[in-house]
């Protein structure tokens, strides 16, 4: 490459120089020309040879084995009587897919060790070798999409569309944006000094934690996987996943995407784990001391349990626990802007069956617009058909029916209004399938229990606020002790929206969207009952780190002038001979280095130093 930009024809690059000398009234000389130009056939060579090196390498992962034989079973479940092994079938059909070992104590130990092993060696790469694995991963799932989508598909039961967004979309978002802007956020960082310490440069440094821990959903099984990994692989940190048991059967081909990402780049897989296990194994691992952090997404209950075995070895925990997410619709929301909201609403309150973390799960909306907003919304869910290949998936199980259904009886007990659903669904050709019907339910007042229950499903209630006031609004949206995300709908200029941006407690709000924070990786996380930290964005990166402090000095290496450095003034030295004086000295250097000004308390400063020294 070199040798080729040097060979460039003569006269073009006289004609080159002179044109630069005419514009630049710089003269050039032709030995000064050469080297220039050296430099820049240099800095191609270099440019090209970077690109090429981190362009993706395609690998192959084989596709999980299914049965030839469709067994659909009597009485789908995860546990079998007589057996420990997990049970793996399809929540949409019931059909039976395989058995998953459960992992013990002693093979979670063994996951340790040799993720933290692979981590040693891992935790030396550059910034510019992660992201060659981030692109590389990014490339399969783009080249793989439709069969990393089949896969989710059939062992949770949602729908490809639902797939291709909750799957497929977000994990490259989070893979482009860590690619773009990872080392931005993890790249050492000075910080300021002060007069007193004028001398010291001070740097802060994010270094890997060692081995972490993600224990994650089956609502998004290979989104809820790899997110994590993404964020343990480019902070340097060995990781090991303990998936659900609900999605066992598509984790081993998820994990085979990721390492394979790293054995492309010649790395070692080992250092991505995945156990699978029953909830009295899962404890030894979160309360392991070779597990420097811990990711939860799930429920309240189980994270009360995660926490306190964290806690016997202090392990900090980031908890992602659902919400009770409020899309607030205001009346000022222009005509034109109905339908494509109501479409958002729809969307988003049905998406994966409603088994969505910061799913709709309240439409809350003002008197002067809510009976249109439920009369556009009464046809369209009434309308919305069953099935993976029609709008709405599979449930993941039918353990929340009947309470779902007892939720739905007692509010319109109430007085809430039932348009449509309501009630499990028997598909005519799934009848083993886990279904519930995409239900409206209307007229829902605070102190009823489905406004205050996370429903994790096709469920879509709607509330009147009792006025268009801020302060009413906000009395319904903040309601429950959930607070993860929320929405807001109306016109541009409204008073009423930065209030309630400012006032509602949630960790995300998306203003005329739904869900916009997570899908341009804003942090992600809740307060009050919906769990505390974040993940995603530049805080999750960081939150995967050692914050590393370190000051010092700046001039130390001045030895003609003996350094600058740190040095305890005699009156401060002990033994201490004179207390009183002694504390006057202290006193000139606070005032020294904090009083306001240079005038009377500056000056009072020194002399304290100086009459006391």
């Amino acid at each position: 490459m070199a040798e080729t930009l040097m060979e460039a024809p003569r006269s073009l690059l006289i004609q080159l120089r002179l044109a630069i000398q005419e514009k630049t009234s710089l003269a050039i000389s032709e030995s000064a020309w050469s080297i220039v130009w050296s430099g820049i056939a240099l800095f191609a060579v270099w440019y090209m040879a970077v690109r090429e090196n981190d362009k993706p390498i395609l690998y192959r992962v084989p596709s999980p084995k299914v049965p030839e034989n469709a067994e659909i079973l009597e009485e789908p479940a995860i546990k079998v009587s007589g057996s420990t092994a997990v049970q793996c079938y399809a929540p949409a059909t019931g059909q039976f897919l395989g058995f998953a070992n459960p992992s013990s104590s002693n093979a979670i130990d063994r996951a340790i060790e040799q993720a933290k092993a692979a981590q040693e060696q891992w935790a030396t790469t550059s910034f510019r070798e992660r992201r060659a694995v981030l692109r590389t991963l990014l490339q399969h799932v783009l080249d793989n999409q439709e069969e990393i989508c089949r896969v989710a598909c059939l062992d949770s039961g949602k729908s490809m569309v639902d797939a291709q967004l909750g799957e497929i979309l977000v994990t490259a978002e989070k893979l482009e944006w860590t690619i773009k802007h990872g080392e931005k956020a993890l790249r050492p960082s000075r910080r300021p000094t002060n007069l007193l310490m004028s001398y010291k440069r001070n740097t802060v440094y994010h270094e890997p934690l060692g081995v972490v821990a993600a224990l994650v959903s089956w609502n998004y099984p290979f989104h809820n996987f790899i997110g994590p990994v993404i964020s343990a692989l480019f902070s340097g940190n060995g990781i090991v996943v303990k998936v659900s048991e609900q999605t066992a059967w598509s984790s081993g081909y998820f994990t085979s995407i990721a390492r394979g990402a790293l054995v492309a780049h010649g790395h070692n897989p080992s250092l991505i784990q995945t156990v699978v296990c029953w909830p009295q194994t899962a404890s030894h691992l979160t309360s392991h001391p070779g597990i420097s952090h811990i990711t939860f997404i799930g429920s309240r209950p189980v994270c009360h349990k995660v926490a306190a075995s964290a806690a016997k070895a202090l392990i900090p925990v980031v908890a992602e626990l659902g919400g009770k997410d409020a899309s607030i619709i205001l009346d000022s929301l222009p005509d034109r802007d109905v339908p494509r909201v109501v479409e958002t609403l729809l969307r988003g309150s049905f998406q994966a069956a409603g088994q969505n973390c910061i799913g709709i799960e309240r439409i809350i909306a003002t008197p002067g617009i809510y009976d249109r907003l439920v009369s556009l919304l009464e046809p369209r869910v009434k309308s919305l058909r069953l099935g993976q290949d029609k709008d709405v998936g599979a449930m993941i199980s039918d353990g929340s029916f009947s309470r779902l259904e007892s939720l739905i009886s007692e509010a319109v007990s109430k007085g809430a209004r039932l348009l449509a659903g309501g009630r499990r669904y028997t598909h005519p050709d799934h009848p083993k399938g886990h279904y519930f019907t995409p239900t409206l339910l209307v007229d829902v007042t605070p102190d009823m229990a489905i406004a205050n229950e996370e429903c994790f499903a096709p469920v879509m209630t709607v509330m009147k606020t009792p006025s268009d006031r801020v302060e009413d609004i906000l009395s319904v949206a903040n309601a429950p002790d959930f607070g993860l995300g929320s929405s807001v709908f109306g016109g541009e200029t409204d008073p009423r929206i930065p209030v309630i941006v400012k006032k509602i407690k949630a960790g995300m709000i998306a203003v005329n969207d739904f869900g916009a924070t997570y899908a341009v990786q804003l942090p992600f996380g809740g307060v009050a009952g919906s769990g505390y930290g974040r993940f995603a964005g530049e805080e999750g990166l960081r939150g995967l780190c050692n914050v590393k402090s370190v000051c010092e000095d700046r001039f130390g290496a001045w030895w003609w002038f003996g350094g600058v450095r740190t040095s305890i003034p005699p009156a401060m030295r002990y033994p201490v001979n004179d207390q009183e004086r002694s504390s006057r000295f202290a006193r000139g250097v606070v005032e020294m280095g904090y009083a306001p000004g240079w005038g009377r308390k500056l000056a009072k400063g020194l002399g304290n130093i100086m009459g006391n020294m």
